[in-house]
């Protein structure tokens, strides 16, 4: 390898490594601009949006302006679906502290189905925002097709909950890394395992 290669190459590294920090930068911008409460789904999809445009190939982008559409367009959406599973992961954490609570007290199917409910949410989680940005249909559709997705591609789904745990652990070691690589990370990497089965799927549909 010559030197004009080794600059081509550390030029791209680089180039990727801006741009990656500026979604995160722009995650967190747009997550205050909607005081936080209603920006932070969205600013979540259009990370999602832009992360899904660069696995399909298109890596010459305009990435501020690609993030600002995606949000605005999916601004309602965002914010009913990822309230929706807010609110229901906060029903299932007041579940969890009353079987706490009452564990000796309660028989043994109680603990086990909801361990079985929450091992779905879980799911549900990790798939229904790569779904949001990549398909459109329905509420029921977008929760069915991530449950059935989650299970029969088990492999992604267990890679994209080590991505999400992988950047949350060296978010909390490396705290200075949160505003440039955290979010961004996430996004790219659960996109990245979520196209390989939606590429799929699309080839089987056409």
């Amino acid at each position: 390898m010559n030197g004009s290669q080794i600059v081509l190459s550390l030029d791209r590294v680089l180039r990727w490594i801006v741009q990656i920090a500026a979604i995160n930068l722009l995650w967190f911008y747009y997550t205050l601009i909607g005081l936080c409460i209603g920006g932070v789904f969205p600013a979540t999809l259009a990370a999602l949006g832009v992360s899904r445009k660069w696995i399909m190939g298109n890596t010459d982008i305009n990435i501020r302006k690609t993030f600002k559409q995606i949000y605005r367009e999916e601004f309602l959406r965002s914010n009913l679906m990822g309230w929706f599973l807010t609110i229901i992961g906060g029903i299932l954490y007041l579940n969890y502290l009353a079987i706490r609570n009452a564990s000796e007290e309660l028989l043994f199917v109680i603990p086990f189905a909801f361990y079985f409910i929450l091992f779905f949410y879980i799911i549900v989680v990790l798939w229904v925002f790569p779904l949001l940005a990549h398909y459109q249909t329905t509420w029921f559709a977008y929760i069915r097709h991530a449950i059935i997705i989650g299970l029969t591609n088990m492999h992604y789904t267990l890679a994209s909950g080590l991505v999400v745990f992988s950047v949350v652990y060296f978010s909390l070691d490396f705290p200075g890394l949160i505003p440039f690589f955290s979010v961004s990370l996430a996004t790219i990497g659960c996109m990245w395992f979520s196209m390989q089965t939606f590429r799929q799927l699309d080839e089987r549909t056409n």
